[in-house]
């Protein structure tokens, strides 16, 4: 006997309805208590539990989800307060004060406590959604954008459950207010089921509103500044994105900028493809510059300061100046004269012997507590060709000198950068007030982290370089090239990093959840195929089946007429897959999708192993009564072989702890091929397209039909449900 939740049928605890809903907590609907009662559990044991909060505490402790009453007990505490706080909201003079308290508390979080959604944002979220048409006239309003972003968020994210569960108990009015009904076994499991009724309007994950500091409209100047060093990958995305966002809300102006300060890791071949992903994200800029435009500038720039006493030139040897550094010790080249350091500086821009042992420091403070300010490096040498301006120069600033120089000069006045550059901001405005330029604003957002993914260029260059992938668009890589041509959808990466904001708490994220969001995209249209496995796969003789092969023209995709129509071919010899046949007993009748009822009579084998099946159809029979609904194909020459590719992560630790060498790691199986055959329409398909094989998933065509003996190359798509392998 599952629990069972008791509360009167004009208040029901809404909270603790949507909470075992979301959490996946079994729990059966009572509304048969007195007016004004208190919501109690009832649990198999026979013992109870009484009061909203109470019920929610329990649920907190049964929950599928990860944290969901906290991973600690600070943010238990943390929690308790939210549950105590939700109350507020009932009282309708305070409604709006509690909107704005938690609007507040939401301006840089994505989640109330922590970074898992706990049942202190299912009861916050409930109690808006309890109000009825009072909260969704604050929605639409610009009011507290935090609050509706955040709101949006779990909606998107939860909004099978929780729509569910507000039609069936939230009127226009509020709670209460709505015919109750049957709602037995509302919250009976936690998975996600169909359902007609009345759903709250769903808006777009897009919908956070964080503002840039000091920012005005019309006047902001953002930059996204990629190294040519490798591809754009998902966590690029995230910058890109939001620099795109604010760019647009503000009717600012937004520019490329390719840091190109390292020859040795740069190349043209990169800027060629950076410049690709950027379109293929649909972010437009106003101009594409290079640091390397001001490299002459930025070389006047480090003679001022050294002139100016705010720089020398260094030779001591890079570990023990690393050492040196890290123990707040200055160095012996730090006093030198301004003649000695020009001197040094002219051997270095020659790229002579012994400029090669200099590089130049920036004279900032030895003993700050923060390291970044103990005189960084702003200048070194390196006599690698340069791949836009050949070997004209062969010293080159650090990023560290070059990025707020450049900055200034191109009037950027918000720059985002990821919190992993935090304790490097203070080095940011030092340098900038020793220049002499305008100050710019640091905006600062979470660095996007995905579970069993390696981000570090230098780690996904080791794969290209040993071949372990097919190159930078290798659908493994996390590359934006790599993931689309997976079968990701722009537009759900998109909603993706947009759901997030511009949060600057850490994320771990899960890729299960960027792939739901992009099965909600494909799902409504991609076409219908069919396909059975080659292994093993069982002929289906139907004695009474068409003695001449006919054809039907049926819709690809039954609800949406855009996808186009196929050509289905009916025999009396059908192939179907191995697990099918297996799975049917004599005398049994299934249901052939797309034609109708067949009894199968006779069952052949060979030791054991399915050999041949024999049936007849049975048109008169009940799709509704069979339990087995098969795809088949025609035993006809027009099949098309086909290459199913199944793909798995490059690495099998969820997260590699700080020191942990990747390379021992390594996931040693990460692509197979499954061979199949498949409908004759699939010669048709172009590269690129999406489509749903019926039973078996979504795949993108990565290589179309060329001919019969070369299969049709298709990758398999994650769904968001099953694992990403």
């Amino acid at each position: 006997m599952e629990p069972s939740v008791a509360f009167a049928a004009d208040s029901p605890p809404l909270s603790v309805i949507a909470a075992a809903r979301v959490a996946g907590v079994a729990l059966s609907t009572d509304p048969s208590l007195p007016s004004g009662s208190d919501p109690v559990l009832r649990l198999a044991s026979g013992e109870t539990l009484q009061g909203t909060n109470s019920l929610l505490r329990y649920i907190g402790q049964f929950a599928a989800l990860p944290n969901f009453f906290g991973q600690d007990a600070f943010e238990e505490e943390q929690i308790n307060k939210w549950l105590e706080f939700s109350s507020t909201f009932l009282s309708g003079s305070e409604f709006e004060n509690a909107c704005a308290h938690v609007d507040g508390h939401l301006t840089f979080r994505t989640l109330l406590v922590g970074f898992n959604l706990s049942i202190a944002d299912i009861a916050i979220w409930s109690a808006l959604a309890g109000t009825g048409q009072r909260w969704e006239s604050l929605r639409k309003s610009k009011r507290y954008q935090n609050l509706v972003r955040w709101f949006n968020s779990i909606l998107t994210e939860h909004g099978d459950a929780l729509n569910e569960v507000t039609a069936a108990y939230v009127g226009k009015r509020g709670l209460g207010k709505f015919p109750v009904g049957n709602t037995k076994g509302i919250v009976s499991s936690g998975s996600s089921k169909e359902t007609n009724v009345r759903s709250l309007p769903k808006e777009t994950a897009g919908g956070f509103e964080v503002d840039l500091p000091g920012a005005k409209v019309g006047d902001v100047c953002l930059r996204f500044a990629p190294e040519p060093s490798g591809y754009l990958h998902i966590g690029h995305s995230k910058a890109a994105l939001l620099n795109k966002y604010f760019a647009e809300r503000y009717q600012g102006r937004l520019i490329i900028r390719f840091d190109d300060t390292n020859p040795s890791k740069e190349s043209n071949e990169f800027v060629d493809n950076v410049l690709k992903d950027i379109e293929t994200m649909g972010i437009k800029s106003e101009k594409v510059t290079y640091t390397s435009d001001y490299f002459e500038d930025l070389m006047k720039m480090a003679e001022k300061l050294i002139l100016e006493g705010k720089a020398y030139v260094d030779d001591t040897p890079r570990e023990q100046m690393q050492k040196e550094r890290m123990d707040g010790i200055e160095s012996r080249c730090r006093n030198n004269s301004v003649d000695v350091n020009l001197a040094l500086w002219k051997e270095m821009i020659a790229g002579s012997e012994r400029g090669l042992q200099c590089c130049v420091r920036g004279k900032l403070d030895m003993q700050d507590p923060n390291k970044s300010l103990r005189d960084p490096v702003y200048y070194r040498c390196n006599l690698v060709s340069h791949h836009r301006i050949g070997s004209k120069y062969k010293v080159y600033p650090t990023y560290d000198f070059a990025c707020p120089y450049v900055d200034s000069i191109e009037g950027i006045t918000h720059a985002l950068r990821s919190s992993e550059y935090h304790d490097r901001n203070a080095q940011y405005y030092r340098i900038l007030e020793d220049m002499g330029l305008r100050n710019v604003q640091i905006y600062e957002f979470s660095r996007l982290n995905m579970v069993y993914t390696l981000l570090s260029k230098r780690k996904l260059l080791w794969f290209v370089q040993n071949g372990k992938v097919d190159g930078w668009d290798d659908p493994r890589f996390p590359t934006i090239q790599g993931i689309v041509r997976r079968g990701l959808k722009v537009e759900a990466l998109v909603q993706f990093i947009l759901q997030q904001g511009a949060s600057k708490n850490l994320n771990l994220m899960e890729w299960d959840k960027l792939w739901t969001i992009n099965k909600k995209i494909i799902d409504p249209i991609c076409p219908r195929h069919t396909a059975v496995l080659e292994e093993r796969r069982v002929i289906l003789i139907l004695e009474n089946g068409p003695e001449k092969p006919f054809v039907r023209i049926v819709p690809r995709h039954k609800k949406y007429e855009p996808a186009g129509q196929k050509a289905t071919t009916y025999t009396k010899r059908i192939w179907l897959d191995y697990a099918d046949a297996s799975s049917i007993t004599e005398g049994e009748e299934v249901t052939l999708m797309d034609w109708g009822n067949a009894i199968v009579k006779e069952i052949k084998k060979e030791d054991g192993i399915i050999t041949q099946l024999v049936g007849v159809l049975h048109p008169e029979g009940s799709v509704k009564a069979t339990k087995l609904k098969l795809t088949w194909l025609p035993e006809i020459e027009e099949l098309v072989h086909l290459a199913l590719v199944e793909f798995d992560y490059l690495i099998k630790k969820k997260k590699l702890e700080e020191g942990e060498d990747f390379l021992d790691n390594l996931n040693p199986c990460t692509r197979w091929e499954i061979p199949a055959l498949g409908d004759a329409n699939m010669r048709n398909l172009k590269q690129g397209e999406v489509i749903q094989l019926e039973r078996k998933g979504y795949y993108r065509c990565d290589v179309p039909f060329l001919r019969p003996s070369k299969p049709i190359v298709l990758f398999a798509i994650p769904d968001g449900r099953q694992q990403a392998s």
